[in-house]
């Protein structure tokens, strides 16, 4: 149960349940693409920024053959096979410093597009029927928890991929026999992670703006923890820092660092100084300001900037004493 907050401080907040189960667990990623050899692309070849039409995923690639446009698609070799794309931007950079990179073999023609179109209406009686076999087999239940997302088919060959989130490993060799002999053609289940569920429906996030994972973000670079809010002093409370995909939000990596660096000139909340022969304790630091505010025993409070501190033998000191105070009412 969240606790209420008061005063409108920003404090944690109790959660009944594992808080760390908010936090990503270092997982390996496949790479969609299969790499090129940077000594094959030429320096000034463009580059476009893409994103696959069936999961999201995004990626760099070239081509050699003139301009793409943005919005148009084009069709790209990826680890599922032979696959649509969609042009997001092109970026002015040396391809050749790009450590994955794919080759685009050509833009999507009119054909192309309306065997995208078509293959919708199958692939939406192909993920009712996929979802019955599930429940069938019993996987969408505790532990594993199987949830599918998207029965996508493949433009140039008889495949169909499913995109399915779980809570562990599934073990779903009977339902991968019952689905071959049901469509007749090759299937791919393709577990993916909790955060790129949302990155395939897209959305609002509660900033008002598209998901980070829809627009901006490629992949995460690093697991994002619980100390990241800790560190920005951000109550710790599960609906407003975490996200659709019921992890923690992406946006609490960006700032992180700045935090972390500006935290090492401000005493620690609960440490103690002497000032003008009172004890005070510090009781909140406003990192966007600059401000330490400290109190005394009897509830006397004071705010200084945190250009009056400084550590010295891992003690903090406030220097020039009786100058740019600042107390609280």
């Amino acid at each position: 149960m969240l606790k209420t907050m008061k005063n409108n401080e920003l404090q944690d907040v109790e959660f009944d349940g594992d808080i760390e189960s908010l936090e990503d667990k270092d997982e390996g990623i496949e790479d969609i693409i299969e790499a090129v050899e940077s000594s094959s692309i030429a320096p000034d070849m463009p580059i476009y920024h893409l994103r696959l039409a069936c999961s999201g995923e995004k990626f760099y690639a070239v081509y050699k053959d003139g301009q793409i446009a943005p919005k148009s698609q084009v069709l790209v070799p990826t680890r599922y096979g032979r696959d649509l794309a969609i042009v997001m931007r092109q970026i002015k950079k040396d391809s050749r410093k790009f450590p994955k990179i794919a080759w685009i073999e050509r833009p999507a023609c009119e054909e192309d597009l309306e065997r995208a179109r078509n293959n919708i209406k199958y692939e939406e009686k192909a993920l009712i029927t996929c979802r019955e076999m599930i429940n069938n087999h019993g996987l969408d239940k505790a532990p594993l928890e199987m949830n599918l997302l998207v029965a996508h088919y493949l433009l140039e060959e008889p495949k169909i991929v499913f995109f399915y989130t779980a809570q562990r490993r599934v073990d779903f060799r009977a339902l991968l026999k019952d689905l071959i002999a049901y469509f007749k053609m090759r299937i791919q289940m393709q577990q993916i992670h909790f955060r790129s569920a949302p990155r395939i429906y897209g959305g609002i996030g509660i900033c008002g703006k598209e998901y980070c994972c829809c627009t901006i973000l490629d992949r995460i670079k690093q697991p994002i923890a619980i100390h990241m809010a800790k560190d920005q002093n951000l109550s710790i409370n599960v609906n407003k820092i975490s996200g659709p995909c019921e992890k923690l939000l992406c946006c609490l990596s960006y700032e992180c660092e700045y935090y972390r660096e500006q935290l090492k000139f401000m005493p620690p909340k609960g440490h103690k100084l002497t000032y003008q022969g009172n004890l005070w304790k510090v009781v909140d630091i406003n990192i966007i300001l600059g401000m330490v505010t400290m109190e005394t025993e009897d509830g006397k409070r004071m705010s200084l900037p945190k250009t009056q501190f400084e550590k010295n033998d891992n003690r903090w000191y406030i220097k020039n004493q009786g100058q740019n105070k600042k107390w609280d009412k």
